[in-house]
């Protein structure tokens, strides 16, 4: 698979298969991903990777607490602004409709997308987790080396033919993972990452992207600024 098609192909799978993924595979995903880029190389990522019972046991605690309306864990990151400017705010919501059609739940079922979305704390089925913790100390050009690190893994992950659904959903329920990863002081859950063979029979929608025009500019010509009589010692950076 080429990078392209790997880049395409790439997508959240909400259903994986049972199908066991050997361990090798997962080492060779993880140690090409460890060259993705980051500042001054600091390597800001913390990953533990979760299979088997250790897994499944994740997948009981976190069960019972979907059961019991355990209340979210606070979060120790704002996951969206609360006021979404468009056209972010209108993306975001034509999302949920199309991740929600998909499995035919109707607009407003706030009971039936719930449903949905307590598929999580099963990773979906997924046979293999990642959870990706970074340093509270570290600033937000880390948390960017972060992403580019998860994007290297989903993209290497598609190489070996398996998918991913990264989830900043386990963030709320980061006590009960710590339980059982025991991750250093300091550490803050960013996010869990489901990771196995796509269940083929699950409805989805590929979700759309805004035409290149909308997001990229490109700028091809210099407009000459005009002369000036003497220099100016701001732009100098006197």
């Amino acid at each position: 698979m080429d990078v392209y098609e790997a880049v395409k192909s790439r997508r959240a799978v909400r259903k994986f298969t049972d199908q066991a993924i050997p361990k090798e595979v997962l080492e060779r995903v993880l140690l090409a991903a460890a060259w993705s880029p980051s500042g001054s190389n600091i390597q800001p990522w913390n990953i533990f990777v979760m299979t088997g019972e250790p897994l499944a046991e994740l997948k009981r605690r976190a069960g019972k607490r979907v059961v019991a309306h355990d209340a979210w864990d606070e979060r120790e990151y704002e996951m969206y602004p609360r006021e979404l400017k468009t056209p972010y705010r209108e993306r975001r919501s034509a999302f949920g409709h199309e991740r929600y059609s998909a499995l035919g739940i109707a607009d407003g079922d706030w009971e039936a997308a719930q449903r949905a979305a307590s598929a999580n704390w099963n990773c979906f089925g997924a046979p293999a987790a990642m959870f990706c913790y970074i340093d509270r100390n570290l600033g937000t050009p880390q948390w960017a080396d972060l992403g580019m690190y998860l994007q290297t893994v989903m993209l290497l992950l598609r190489g070996e033919g398996l998918h991913s659904c990264t989830q900043m959903a386990w963030s709320v329920y980061r006590k009960t993972v710590a339980e059982l990863l025991s991750p250093r002081e300091g550490l803050i859950l960013f996010c869990g990452m489901s990771i196995g063979y796509e269940d083929v029979t699950e409805p989805y929608i590929r979700t759309g992207r805004a035409p290149l025009n909308e997001t990229v500019t490109f700028v091809d010509s210099i407009s000459q600024p005009s002369r000036q009589t003497a220099p100016d010692d701001a732009l100098l950076g006197v």
